[in-house]
C-alpha cells in the first residue's frame, strides 16, 4: 500500500519536509517512490509546494495521505483556506459570579 506522507530533511531546529509517495513498510526517512512537493515549517505563509497532478495520480491509484498531508492538499486546491492554527483565538467569556 502506498502512503503520501512527509519525509524530514533539514538541520536541527529547522525542520523542512519533502512530501513523498512511499510504501507503508518503509521508514519515515527511508526509501520512497516519488517526491511530490516540499513543506517548510519556518515560513508563515505559502510554506509548501505540491505537484497536484502527481498527487491526483497517486490518489487515483489508491494512495492514502496522512492527516497533515491531506490538510496541505486541501489548502493547495483551495488557496482561500487558511491553516487551522492561523485564526487568533477570541477572548474567553468570563463567568459572572453572583
Amino acid at each position: 500500500m502506498v502512503k503520501i506522507r512527509m519525509r524530514r530533511t533539514g538541520c536541527t531546529n529547522h525542520a523542512t519536509y519533502r512530501i513523498v509517495a512511499a510504501d507503508v513498510r518503509s521508514p519515515r526517512d527511508g526509501k520512497f517512490i516519488e517526491i511530490l512537493g516540499s513543506y517548510d515549517t519556518q515560513i508563515k505563509d505559502d510554506n509548501f509546494k505540491l505537484d497536484l497532478a502527481r498527487v491526483d495520480y497517486w490518489l487515483s491509484k489508491g494512495a492514502k495521505p496522512t492527516a497533515t498531508v491531506a490538510s496541505l492538499i486541501r489548502r493547495a486546491k483551495n488557496p482561500n483556506l487558511k491553516p487551522h492554527h492561523s485564526k487568533k483565538p477570541g477572548k474567553k467569556a468570563e463567568k459572572k459570579e453572583g
